[in-house]
């Protein structure tokens, strides 16, 4: 087994997808042949104790391909004897590879995500993309939208070595089951209340305003549907109206939350529509677990540049068991089969995304069908131990 040190502006405790996946990656591979070089971030020093092998903090917040950070970097793989580079990013740190190469790198990996099939549309950073491409044994894609986007900028023999790996779900951790009826009453959500889940950074690619613009819509369609059923329902039968109002629960944080939270108090939805903050990443699982309905109409941005890479919240909540509604920006649908699992819809078709919402909320057991197919697929697909055997094979390769 190579030993690898793990060069990368993505890593906890900073919270986020990439982060998410360097950091999973890491833990997958033998705790005495990894070592990481990351940025400085508050509550590091804590998180680096728990883990299992080395982490060397760079001084500040970022990384970038400059001289101090490639000296850095360079003493870190000599140090240590390692002889394979694993960039958490290709863009930009993979710029430092001839300079790993040079102090004994045997072999040079770098991951690619979204933010790589932006670079790939502008004339400039499409230079340094390709550049990267040549001096890397191998860039990863997460799936056939970003592969696409950057086999047109590469050299042919670069596009060549490009293999896919993609991120995996703990399935041990996710699961249905995990926890929701504590979170729920920790909420003060009500047991019987359906809840449309969304989990993710707060920013305006993910759609979260959406979901509240058509939220009114929604509670509307299901009212008006309400209204039939009960007409043929005995009252004896029928629950509490307060505890069959649905709740749109959003879980994490972000530069656009102060003007979601706006938006819901000019749109009168206080009552209905709840904002818990950032969760750390064990307690998770419970938080999918309060869903009903996963639901990210994630859409594209700026002329391609802001894009989705996959969207591994979709197969977290598929994994818990709920059924899922994605938007259409990049890879995102990869995470979803669209009929089975949950639906694609577009990021900016709020006629759609209400459309799908309604249908699902009034169906429960059908709805509920949708995700038991989505535990299957994960569990048959997505585990991390397939993932971390394919990224043994290319490391080792």
């Amino acid at each position: 087994m190579p030993k690898v040190l793990i060069v990368t502006n993505d890593f906890p405790p900073r919270s986020g997808g990439i982060q998410s996946f360097v950091h999973s990656l890491a833990t997958r591979l033998p705790p005495g042949q990894v070592v990481v070089y990351a940025p400085a971030w508050d509550g590091a020093p804590d998180f680096d104790a728990r883990q299992p092998f080395a982490v060397v903090r760079h001084p500040r917040s970022l990384m970038l391909p400059v001289p101090s950070v490639a000296r850095r970097a360079r003493a870190i793989l000599t140090e240590h004897g390692c002889d394979t580079v694993l960039f958490g990013a290709a863009a930009p740190l993979g710029l430092l590879a001839p300079v790993l190469r040079r102090a004994g790198a045997r072999r040079i990996v770098a991951l690619t995500h979204g933010h790589e099939a932006g670079w790939a549309a502008l004339p400039g950073a499409r230079s340094l993309l390709r550049r990267i491409g040549e001096h890397v044994d191998v860039l990863t894609y997460l799936g056939e939208y970003v592969r696409i986007r950057l086999a047109r900028v590469l050299t042919p023999a670069a596009a060549s070595r490009m293999v896919r790996l993609a991120p995996g779900v703990d399935t041990e951790s996710f699961q249905p089951g995990a926890g929701g009826a504590a979170i729920r009453a920790k909420l003060g959500i009500a047991q019987e209340a359906q809840v449309v889940l969304c989990v993710s950074r707060i920013v305006r690619r993910k759609g979260q305003d959406t979901l509240i613009r058509v939220w009114p819509r929604v509670l509307e369609g299901l009212s008006s549907r309400a209204d039939c059923l009960s007409k043929a329902t005995p009252a004896s039968a029928q629950s509490p109206a307060r505890d069959r109002e649905p709740v749109l629960l959003f879980i994490g944080d972000g530069p656009y939350a102060g003007r979601l939270r706006a938006l819901v108090r000019r749109s009168g939805l206080t009552e209905s529509v709840i904002f818990a903050g950032p969760v750390a990443w064990d307690e998770l699982p419970a938080y999918y677990d309060a869903g009903s309905i996963f639901a990210m109409p994630c859409r594209t941005r700026r002329g391609g540049l802001d894009v989705e890479g996959l969207g591994l919240v979709y197969l977290e909540a598929s994994a818990t068991g709920l059924p899922v509604i994605g938007g259409d920006s990049g890879g995102a649908p990869d995470a979803i089969l669209p009929g089975e699992t949950g639906y694609v819809v577009g990021g900016r078709d709020e006629a759609a995304l209400t459309h799908r919402l309604v249908s699902l909320l009034s169906d429960p057991e059908g709805a509920a069908a949708m995700g038991d197919k989505g535990f299957a697929w994960v569990d048959r697909e997505w585990r991390w131990d397939l993932v971390a055997a394919r990224l043994t094979d290319i490391l080792g390769s």
